[in-house]
């Protein structure tokens, strides 16, 4: 079944906070309803915004020069694939998308907050995801988590401590700002409490 419209729904959070496995989840779920659906990530998804992806996850760089890769990667991202998919009504699950600047540049490597506006009303002006899941938790839990995975960090995940406590203070923040958008959810709950919770979050748009 396909809407006239899909639906864009983001995954935000800082890493560790356990959004790949309810990506997932919600993907299994809205296929079962009949939903068309794609995943994708950012940076990333497009052959171009992979290799930009590479980049900015092994190569330091200067905060400005990352903020406008990352639009660079979102603009083609949208173009190729978020805005077709969402126009012949398929479903787009985004691992990220322009909260994850906002959190991660402007709070956590100290962008200036109105760049990154300039460059949000640029790429995408009045476009935003139909709903926003925060999946909130201890930096140090998140971690924890990272190191458990036993897989090699990227340069984002070798931040110290602080980094990630002013990303998560810079999402919150951006979720209070838009409480009808986001939805905070408690990322220390078990994955079942979790995929309940983002069901329930679904249901009161009233879109399946």
């Amino acid at each position: 079944m396909r809407d006239a419209r899909g639906r864009f729904i983001t995954f935000e959070g800082i890493d560790g906070a356990g959004k790949s496995t309810q990506i997932a989840r919600l993907d299994d779920a809205l296929r079962a309803r009949g939903r068309e659906v794609l995943r994708t990530r950012e940076p990333g998804g497009t052959c171009l915004g992979e290799k930009l992806r590479a980049l900015l996850l092994d190569v330091e760089m200067h905060v400005d020069t990352e903020a406008m890769l990352m639009f660079a990667a979102r603009r083609e991202h949208l173009a190729a694939v978020i805005e077709p998919a969402l126009a012949a009504g398929v479903w787009v699950l985004s691992d990220r998308f322009t909260d994850a600047t906002y959190a991660y540049q402007v709070g956590g490597h100290g962008l200036a907050a109105a760049r990154c506006d300039a460059l949000e009303a640029w790429v995408h002006p009045g476009f935003a995801p139909d709903l926003t899941l925060l999946f909130d938790l201890p930096p140090a839990l998140a971690a924890a988590r990272v190191a458990a995975s036993g897989a090699d960090p990227d340069r984002f995940e070798r931040e110290r401590r602080d980094f990630f406590e002013r990303a998560r203070a810079a999402y919150l923040e951006r979720a209070r700002r838009e409480p009808e958008r986001f939805r905070v959810l408690d990322a220390t709950q078990p994955p079942e409490v979790i995929a309940a919770a983002i069901e329930a979050a679904i249901a009161e748009k009233a879109w399946l």
